[in-house]
Order: structure tokens, then C-alpha cells, then sequence
């Protein structure tokens, strides 16, 4: 209640001259539900409102409005893996995070290791749900390709070139859950180059 009476006040009283600074809007709710205020607040503030605003948030779903309104901007703090924790380098990045580093923050804040174990699991676990998902609803257009077919290797690019040389490296019987995590995140960024 506290959080969504700021809210509130905020796109009640805010103006094109404020300095509007929110973190993670819609945390204290289902997840729905904190998704669709999130988005519909940063929305209403950068269409309607016109203020300098500072929007932290952990729903990824948000960076699209990038693409949608005119003035929206996405950016990240940077960090790195460092053995099997994470290093913040705290600096600010161009473009929506790459992943979530949610389960290493648990682990820096002293989350027991079988927790941590646990959660990972199910992380993989409701991934494979939502892949299983999306396959399900894709049709013959939206199939998946693991990189072009023989006679299109010449107009690939350097970023596709190395996308299909990693995925050929693979052998997915000798990855364990760990790594094939942290190889999807690679895959991901080789995909966006």
C-alpha cells in the first residue's frame, strides 16, 4: 500500500520538470500483477508526465518500451562472473541486462548453499516450461534454426559465423545444469552481436 500510495502521488503530482526516481515498482504483488503496473506506470510517465525518470526494475518484459516510446532508453549496470560469484562493476551499460543475476545476488547476501541449489533447479525447471511453451505455440514459421543452411554460409556474418561454430562445439550429454545456464546466457549475447 505504501509503495503504490508514492506511486500515486508521483503520477498525480509529477510534471515534465521533475527528477522521478522508482525501484521496482509492483514487487509487493503477484507477479501479474506487478508486471502490469510497472509497465503501465513507466508508460504513463514517459508518455503523459515527460519527466527525467530513473525506472530500476527486475521485469525484463519492460525493455520493450525502448522500441514503443519515443524518449525511453534502457541501460544496465555492468557486472561479471568471477569463479561462482559476481563482481559489480558499476558501470553504467547501454541496452537491457544480457540475465539476471538474482541468484548470485542470494548467494553474495549468504542464502544457504542448498537453497541456492534448490532455486536453481527450479529456475531451469520453469525455463524449460516457458521454452516448452513457446515451442508449443510456434508454427512452421517459428520453428528454431541452429544456423544457416549450406549454401547460405556466404551470406552470413562474422557474429553468425561464431554462433554456429559454438553451437557445433556443444556436446549437450557432458553439460551440467551450471553450465548449460551459463552457455544459453553466451548463446544469447552470441545472438545478439
Amino acid at each position: 500500500m505504501v509503495e503504490m500510495s508514492e506511486t500515486a502521488n508521483i503520477l498525480h503530482n509529477a510534471s515534465e520538470r521533475s527528477l522521478i526516481l522508482m525501484d521496482e515498482i509492483g514487487r509487493g504483488t503477484s507477479t501479474f500483477d506487478g508486471l502490469s503496473l510497472a509497465w503501465a506506470t513507466a508508460r504513463h510517465i514517459a508518455e503523459r508526465v515527460r519527466a527525467f525518470t530513473l525506472f530500476a526494475t527486475h521485469y525484463f518484459e519492460l525493455t520493450s518500451l525502448a522500441d514503443e516510446v519515443e524518449g525511453v532508453a534502457n541501460v544496465h549496470l555492468d557486472a561479471a562472473e568471477h569463479r561462482d560469484g559476481i563482481v559489480f562493476l558499476h558501470a553504467v551499460q547501454p541496452g537491457p541486462a544480457s540475465r539476471s543475476y538474482g541468484l548470485a545476488v542470494a548467494q553474495l547476501a549468504g542464502v544457504p548453499r542448498e537453497v541456492i541449489a534448490r532455486a536453481r533447479q527450479y529456475l531451469g525447471e520453469l525455463e524449460a516450461q516457458a521454452a516448452r511453451h513457446a515451442a508449443a505455440n510456434a508454427g512452421p514459421q517459428g520453428e528454431l534454426a541452429f544456423g544457416p543452411p549450406p549454401d547460405a554460409a556466404a551470406a552470413q556474418s562474422p557474429a553468425e559465423a561464431r554462433l554456429g561454430a559454438r553451437l557445433r562445439e556443444i556436446d549437450p550429454d557432458g553439460l551440467t545444469p551450471r553450465t548449460a545456464l551459463d552457455l544459453v546466457y553466451e548463446l544469447a549475447r552470441l545472438a545478439r552481436e
